[in-house]
């Protein structure tokens, strides 16, 4: 399988930025996450009149990997146009915690060119996780 540049990657989170559903926001989102084998699943932000119906790029992403068959994402990148690198919201940061490690890279960008790499731990400290703590 072709090794993906991270380069490659923030293109491919602009890329899905350009078919976010944005109609009361008009604040677009683009994400794609690169699995342990190089599959790279893009997602982009939903918005429904029903506001809690939206649903965020990153998870988009995820889920779209999820619902491939994929259970570990090493890399995702995250790209808006914003004045500083795009920050990911607590859901999506919870939900990163669910797939990736705590030392999985994190992506934050802008089109700008802007960018902050960092991990799922740098995004969100002191998370928790089920898995690590069994129901008694």
């Amino acid at each position: 399988m072709e090794v993906i540049k991270l380069d490659e990657l923030i293109e491919k989170a602009r890329q899905a930025r350009e078919q976010a559903y944005v109609p009361y926001s008009k604040f677009a989102v683009g994400a794609a996450v690169l699995t342990d084998d190089g599959h790279v699943f893009q997602g982009c932000n939903i918005e429904n009149g029903s506001f809690s119906m939206t649903i965020c790029a990153e998870r988009c992403a995820m889920f779209s990997a999820v619902a491939a068959g994929y259970r570990h994402f090493k890399t995702i990148a995250i790209v808006a146009d914003t004045k500083r690198a795009v920050s990911p919201c607590g859901a999506c940061r919870q939900v990163m915690t669910e797939f990736m490690n705590a030392d999985d890279q994190v992506i934050l960008t802008n089109l700008n060119g802007d960018k902050i790499d960092t991990t799922v731990a740098g995004v969100l400290p002191y998370s928790f996780s089920l898995k690590d703590d069994p129901v008694k």
